[in-house]
């Protein structure tokens, strides 16, 4: 577990930065975020959803309306700092003609030209030659794009044929979360598991780096270590690892943290509903897709994962983190810290009810359950109707939590539970927007709290 290596640790920020920027808790007070507003790069993944890593087919327009309601909610109603990867980067570049230069330049490079190589010569120098012409938002579309061109032969009138086609959009860049995380030693660029999402760091680096913000570490090959996975809760802190986050990636990450007195290692679980023959761990991908704060005391999560996901439990010594030897559930863990426990439904769960976003304590942003659980139940329809073998239970159980919940009346985020607790709950809609498989707390990457 204490492996450190291939984690670059070195050059970190000052102490007094590392202390402005980092993450302590969960629920402390949310002030900065970082978003990214889907653009063209979500048409692309629209042609193909499954294949783009989206659990569905959805309006990208209504999408795109959502996602500006999230930025509003999050600066006008609780006064967080909302920064657009986009803008931000495009305005850097028009303000300062070396941020401009790297753009143009790195594009440049991302772009694949094929053809003759004189066709393909006069084709980069005509790039070059048209790039003063060009704004700095067509730069930054070809990162999100990474187009191959094509030049063929000219016809007889002069012509020449081009032909363009993307070579894996970043069509997931939206869920913000996931590139980088925010721990208690400042900000750590992750590893994404998946190669539709491998370039997506990249470009938040470069965010980073115009923004002056300090880098404290970056995962390296053959560690995979997501945002999603990260959840800190003041004293001790929770990493899943599965399908996103692998040991390697474990291993470094716990190379670097150094706040918390514990590290609890939380495995995947495998849905009871499944056969675990052949599982699908989109369900449950991230830690935050099951689990979540709600608040100091208050988590919520559907209580059947948190018996399966086992915790692998670390504690700080001299030299690092060392496993303890003790692994106990998730919900039996997050118990003896004192935690209450909000259940959720299987089709709460699948309906993102777990990804809350805590802006502060015992205040949260929710998806508007009843819109979203027709949509989830509509695409489960369609998946046991191919494969009823693998997801005809699942649908059975979320058709009786429907029926079950519609008669309550009680649709997230309307639960009694939250009353009891005292949390505050503001739901959003965004049916459309999980259809990329996250909520609110996947689609913002924390930058301040406290």
């Amino acid at each position: 577990m204490a492996e450190k290596s291939n984690f670059l640790c070195s050059d970190r920020p000052r102490a007094g930065v590392v202390r402005r920027m980092a993450a302590g808790a969960e629920w402390e007070r949310l002030r900065k975020v970082a978003i990214h507003r889907p653009g063209i790069e979500m048409f692309f993944g629209l042609l193909e959803p499954y294949a783009a890593l989206y659990e569905r087919a959805f309006s990208r327009y209504e999408a795109r309306r959502e996602h500006e309601s999230l930025e509003q909610s999050l600066e006008e109603e609780f006064g967080v700092r909302v920064l657009r990867l986009k803008e931000t980067i495009i305005d850097a570049a028009d303000r300062d003609p070396a941020v401009r230069r790297r753009l143009v330049d790195w594009a440049h490079e991302t772009v694949v030209i094929r053809g003759e190589r004189r066709e393909v010569a006069e084709a980069r120098r005509s790039m070059e030659q048209n790039a003063d012409a060009l704004d700095s938002q067509h730069f930054f579309t070809l990162l999100l794009l990474n187009p191959v061109i094509e030049v063929g032969g000219g016809h007889a009138g002069g012509g020449v044929d081009v032909r363009i086609r993307g070579q894996g959009p970043l069509t997931n860049l939206y869920f913000m979360r996931d590139q980088q995380a925010m721990t208690d030693c400042g900000l750590v660029l992750t590893r994404l598991a998946k190669p539709q999402r491998s370039r997506e760091t990249d470009i938040t680096r470069f965010l980073w780096e115009i923004l002056g913000i300090p880098i404290a570490g970056a995962v390296s090959e053959p560690g995979t270590f997501e945002g999603g996975d990260f959840m800190p809760m003041g004293d001790f802190a929770l990493i899943g690892t599965g399908d996103r986050t692998n040991q390697a990636g474990v291993c470094q990450i716990l190379g670097c943290l150094m706040g918390f007195d514990e590290i609890g290692v939380v495995h995947q679980p495998g849905h009871p509903l499944i056969p675990s023959r052949r599982p699908d761990p989109m369900i449950d991908m991230h830690l935050d897709t099951y689990f979540n704060v709600a608040g100091s005391g208050v988590v919520i999560g559907p209580e059947v994962l948190l018996r399966r996901a086992q915790v692998d439990v670390c504690h700080r010594t001299s030299g690092g983190y060392e496993p303890s030897g003790e692994t106990l559930s998730l919900y039996d863990y997050i118990r003896s810290k004192g935690f209450s426990v909000i259940d959720l439904s299987i089709l709460e769960q699948l309906s993102y009810a777990a990804n809350v976003l805590c802006i502060r304590d015992g205040v949260i942003l929710t998806v508007d359950g009843e819109r979203v659980m027709k949509m989830v139940l509509a695409n489960l329809e369609r998946k046991a109707s191919l494969d009823a073998a693998r997801y005809g239970r699942l649908l059975n159980h979320a058709e009786e939590d429907y029926r079950r919940i519609k008669n309550s009346g009680e649709f997230f985020p309307h639960k009694e539970e939250f009353c009891q607790h005292g949390i505050e709950v503001f739901p959003l809609r965004l049916e459309n927007l999980t259809g990329g498989y996250g909520g609110p707390h996947c689609m913002t990457c924390t930058l301040e709290r406290g």
